[in-house]
């Protein structure tokens, strides 16, 4: 997993959504998009919800799958339009 910490929300990016960055789909979506988008969302999610519309600054929108954990937030999976 890797392990960001944001300004007040530590921001957890699964292996398979680091793996995910690398297929073309998700082209130019970068780790610093992700915690944007992550850190962006408000209140608490307490099961695995998906998210939609975030543009990443190349102009790309994805969604990502995110759940709070005692740990931060977890991103699970980033999906690319």
């Amino acid at each position: 997993m890797h392990i960001e910490k944001g300004s007040s929300m530590r921001v957890i990016i699964t292996e398979h959504a680091r793996k995910r960055l690398k297929d073309m789909r998700q082209d130019k979506i970068t780790v610093q998009d992700i915690i944007g988008a992550a850190t962006g969302i408000p209140g608490r999610i307490p099961t695995a919800t998906r998210f939609r519309g975030f543009f990443a600054k190349s102009g790309r929108i994805f969604d990502i799958v995110a759940k709070d954990i005692p740990g931060g937030r977890l991103v699970i999976t980033i999906i690319g339009k």
